[in-house]
């Protein structure tokens, strides 16, 4: 069985920004991916809320090397939402790649997971897996920091729709 992806919406900044968020996302696909390609005004992991949920009900363990050195890392009980990347974090100086799909959004009965990989050329490439305790349907996503970093002009976020054929 083939899957379409089908493009819901895409923003690129012209200026720099705290947050990028995509609203009104229809519940019609079976899961969403957002690609993302960005710099920020300083080295910082980039975190993804849903539904504006800012309460500790996040979890995440990434996994990541950077060439000389690999390790592991979990955090349970987040507020800051889903975790997109840890060591190929956006830059000052360097753009990071990230693709973050998001399973089975729109479900009610089941809590929410996310894989992500992403991956930054001078500092490392990683893949997390975050889970969001609710059942409640996906409509919004929030991308941010968890500082006071902000996103460069340029930076660009596709969110795709996933169509089951």
């Amino acid at each position: 069985m083939a899957a379409t992806y089908e493009p819901i919406a895409t923003t690129t900044l012209t200026t720099s920004a705290a947050t990028v968020s995509f609203t009104s996302i229809s519940g019609s696909y079976t899961d969403l991916v957002l690609v993302f390609n960005a710099k920020s005004s300083a080295g910082a992991d980039v975190w993804i809320r849903l539904n504006s949920d800012s309460g500790s009900n996040y979890s995440y363990t990434a996994l990541y090397g950077n060439g000389t050195s690999a390790g592991s890392s979990k955090g349970s009980n987040l507020s800051e939402g889903m975790l997109t990347d840890y060591y190929g974090t956006p830059s000052n100086s360097e753009a990071n790649v990230c693709i973050f799909q998001l399973l089975n959004y729109a479900n009610t009965t089941t809590y929410k997971t996310a894989i992500s990989r992403a991956n930054r050329s001078n500092s490392g490439t990683d893949a997390v897996v975050s889970l969001w305790r609710s059942t409640s349907a996906v409509t919004s996503l929030l991308i941010r920091f968890g500082g006071a970093q902000t996103f460069s002009s340029g930076s660009t976020f596709t969110l795709y729709g996933i169509l089951a054929a």
